[in-house]
């Protein structure tokens, strides 16, 4: 399996993904690795009821992602990976993936969240598995669109969790 490119995006199929970033990284499917989505089918079938014709996608735990990765029936498929959560790609490469870096372009806000950038709000556990990520030497790319600049996430976050004085997030 070739991963072009690994996104945390919570948004997972949407316009950005399907007009920008498949056409820099032409791949063959989509899938969208999350142990919440691959189980609640009604949220599933209707994520991928986006996926553009041509394009194979699926759901699937990140458990049923590790086995897909290592099958040889997958050698030659070039695939976009993507996440919900730091939780799952941290779970992922602990399990045995390599990915190397780790493409961020959205997790929503929510009162329980602490806004990084616009597009990008974390709640602790989020900061502890991109902390981990960064340590274990995933590189963390915040980068909306293709054409954008890349921004190191992991120092980013650092920089902004350092402005709230409360150290609450």
């Amino acid at each position: 399996m070739e991963i072009k490119l690994a996104r945390i995006d919570d948004r997972f199929i949407h316009g950005q993904v399907l007009t920008r970033w498949m056409k820099v990284h032409p791949i063959e499917r989509v899938i969208i690795v999350s142990d919440q989505v691959a189980n609640d089918e009604t949220r599933k079938t209707l994520i991928l009821s986006v996926a553009p014709p041509n394009i194979k996608a699926s759901a699937v735990t990140v458990e049923r992602m590790v086995k897909a990765y290592t099958s040889p029936k997958y050698n030659d498929t070039k695939v976009m990976l993507l996440f919900e959560s730091p939780a799952d790609v941290l779970q992922l490469v602990e399990a045995g993936v390599p990915l190397n870096e780790i493409n961020i372009g959205g997790i929503r806000f929510e009162n329980t969240r602490k806004q990084v950038t616009k597009s990008v709000s974390v709640n602790e556990k989020d900061i502890e598995n991109f902390r981990k990520l960064s340590q274990i030497g995933v590189k963390l790319e915040l980068k909306q669109l293709p054409s954008d600049p890349a921004v190191d996430f992991a120092e980013l976050m650092e920089t902004e969790l350092k402005k709230d004085r409360r150290g609450n997030v």
